[in-house]
């Protein structure tokens, strides 16, 4: 569940801004010549050399960040003084990173979060209920042991407490959620009879004989933005073949304007719907929609193939539609 980290990044907190952040490492395998450092109303973009060693100073408020090197995401935990030095090797980023120097132990933190977050994923796919259960509070125990040690700055501390258990209600959420789902596959999918924001209205039944890969999303959603470029390269690579690709907005009545320019202003592809009632559409309850983005994946026979499908930001995504899709 790593981008469940994500989604609950800690916010920036109260400080009085005295010092410079230093941010040094390595980072080999390297998958840009670039990382990126972004938080709320900051970018910061160091440049790697050849050997992917980087060093740079900056002044950023103390909170959460992310960190992107043109693939991955890690979080990081940035305050003033901080002297960090990251090494990593690419391809496997998120099993080597590591940090040293003043702030080490904070976003050491971070990345160990990260990779129970990647553990709890897998056990969600466990349809044993008490085994789930069990994979949760041993992840809790691990998490909070770490959370004593009394080096670690007590504003942090508290913050990703509350993360960690805000994360571990949504984990629960999730995987009851991923367990209906499956229980969906191979039967037929619920219709919708949406607008279109090309005019008129859509069926599911005007794709009978392709797949239908939907995006059900809003405006106002992060999560759900950050995976718009990630479906374009997807559409881009299945442009032309028996496949759809059909995004669902569950905006309110009151951001419908905001919708229909949200739609224009970044060009939006594939096809544009909104369902008629948020969530109270008939189509999301069937499939027992609570949380977004969610995707879907339709046969050409109407029947559901996936009711809980990969983003388009997973591999495993292009991986079932090359088997699928012609």
């Amino acid at each position: 569940m790593k981008k469940i980290v994500f989604l609950l990044l800690i916010s920036a907190m109260g400080y009085a801004q005295a010092d410079m952040v230093k941010f040094s490492g390595e980072i080999k395998n390297r998958n840009s010549d670039t990382i990126y450092i972004q938080g709320q109303n900051f970018k910061k973009a160091i440049p790697l050399n050849k050997k992917g060693v980087f060093s740079d100073s900056f002044a950023a408020p103390k909170g959460g960040y992310q960190l992107f090197d043109g693939t991955e995401y890690a979080q990081l935990i940035l305050i003033p003084g901080f002297d960090l030095n990251m090494t990593m090797d690419a391809k496997q980023f998120d099993e080597t990173i590591t940090f040293a120097g003043k702030g080490a132990k904070e976003n050491n933190l971070m990345a160990f979060i990260t990779m129970e977050s990647i553990k709890l994923e897998t056990a969600m796919a466990n349809p044993d209920q008490n085994a789930f259960n069990a994979a949760v509070a041993a992840s809790t125990k691990a998490t909070e042991a770490k959370l004593n040690d009394p080096e670690l700055d007590a504003e942090v501390k508290a913050q990703v407490g509350s993360m960690v258990k805000q994360q571990n209600q949504q984990l629960a959420m999730m995987y009851t959620q991923s367990q209906n789902a499956l229980k969906l596959n191979g039967t037929a999918s619920p219709g919708f009879d949406y607008e279109n924001h090309k005019g008129g209205k859509t069926k599911l039944s005007d794709f009978k004989g392709k797949y239908v890969y939907i995006d059900n999303w809003a405006t106002w959603c992060g999560p759900c933005r950050a995976e718009i470029p990630h479906l374009q390269k997807v559409e881009e690579k299945y442009h032309g073949k028996n496949i759809e690709f059909v995004s669902i907005s569950i905006d309110t009545k009151k951001d419908y304007e905001k919708w229909k320019t949200f739609v224009k202003d970044k060009k939006l592809g594939g096809v544009q719907l909104i369902a008629d009632s948020d969530w109270s559409s008939e189509f999301m309850k069937a499939f027992g929609i609570n949380s977004i983005p969610r995707f879907l994946l339709i046969g050409p026979d109407g029947k559901v193939v996936d009711a809980d499908a990969p983003r388009p930001s997973s591999q495993e995504l292009q991986q079932m539609l090359d088997k699928l899709v012609k």
